[in-house]
């Protein structure tokens, strides 16, 4: 069996350097994400996504961030703009409508050469929780997450885009932003099974995962990224059996080089560690410590892979003045 990397890796710009290419087909990993600094417009866009593909000779995942609101990589005037996730949420009791967004989403990935999302984010929002994830949850308690978020993984697969079911086991009772610390979540484990698992639970049926890197204290020191306990939670109490990368291993909540990070992720459980920032330097380091996939790590990431399918066939038009009309 050919493995490839346990890597999802970043380009710096908007054109793959030449370095980039090189390095790319020897580290062979196994998807690319991109950001809004790699985003100029739709056939530059395209373009790269190609490139992406030609370094490593195989239809790789490319990935992105595309939740609408505020965190959105892809942006007006080329692309559509959407409220943030709980704003809708709070607006309709409807889970139909982020079908609807969640299939044009794809429509809009799809055409520039993007098959997977970043989404749907299952975390559940409470009054407190930190301002860089409230308004990116899809709902206040767990069944409506559940509604909305099965609905936006459905619209995407229908589009031909692999949903990436985040931040696992649940970001929302933390109250720090992990980019820049790491968070607790004040709770113990037999109330975060019984609220802040519910909808990654119901969702564990999705190909690919994201860790989150929070700390649940009964759990130990380490974050869940990081922490076999929870990994194991993940996979035996959640029950998910999809391929589970890391949230970017450049993020400040972690702590240690970006290897000793990724050595930390891929020992206790997870399958593929992502990073994010493009930095050459750290992207090797990153591809040494990591290596190939697991045998088991690599059998399901062909799995998520075999899920990836050419979108159905939709009146784009359609859709959007339909989906437009709702929230007029």
């Amino acid at each position: 069996m050919m493995r490839q990397g346990a890597t999802i890796l970043a380009p710096a710009g908007q054109q793959l350097t030449a370095w980039e290419r090189d390095f790319f087909r020897e580290a062979d990993p196994w998807g690319f994400i991109l950001f809004a600094r790699n985003v100029d417009n739709p056939k530059q866009l395209k373009a790269l996504t190609t490139a992406l593909r030609e370094a490593v000779n195989r239809d790789a995942v490319i990935m992105i961030d595309q939740e609408g609101g505020r965190v959105q990589r892809m942006r007006a005037p080329h692309w559509h703009e959407y409220m943030p996730p709980l704003d809708q949420a709070d607006r309709t009791d409807d889970a139909q409508t982020f079908y609807r967004r969640a299939r044009l989403i794809a429509h809009e990935l799809r055409q520039v050469g993007i098959d997977a999302n970043c989404g749907p984010c299952c975390d559940i929002a409470d009054d407190a929780t930190h301002p860089f994830l409230k308004n990116r949850c899809l709902g206040r308690d767990p069944q409506t997450v559940v509604a909305n978020a099965r609905a936006t993984a459905d619209g995407y697969l229908a589009g031909g885009v692999l949903p990436i079911l985040k931040h696992m086991p649940g970001h929302g009772r933390t109250r720090v932003d992990s980019h820049l610390d790491l968070p607790t979540a004040d709770v113990a484990l037999a109330d975060a099974r019984d609220w802040d698992f519910v909808p990654f639970r119901a969702l564990a049926d999705l190909p690919l995962g994201m860790s989150a890197h929070i700390v649940i204290p009964q759990a130990g020191p380490a974050p869940a990224t990081q922490n076999e306990t929870l990994i194991s939670l993940i996979r035996n109490d959640i029950c998910f059996d999809g391929l589970l990368m890391t949230d970017d291993l450049s993020m400040e909540a972690l702590s240690g080089s970006v290897a000793e990070r990724a050595l930390a992720a891929l020992n206790a459980g997870c399958d593929a560690v992502l990073h994010c920032n493009g930095k050459a330097e750290e992207m090797e380091a990153v591809a040494a410590a990591a290596g190939p996939f697991t045998a088991a790590a690599q059998i399901r990431a062909d799995a998520a892979l075999a899920m990836r399918k050419p979108p159905d066939d939709v009146d784009i038009q359609a859709l959007e003045a339909e989906f437009a009309a709702l929230f007029a």
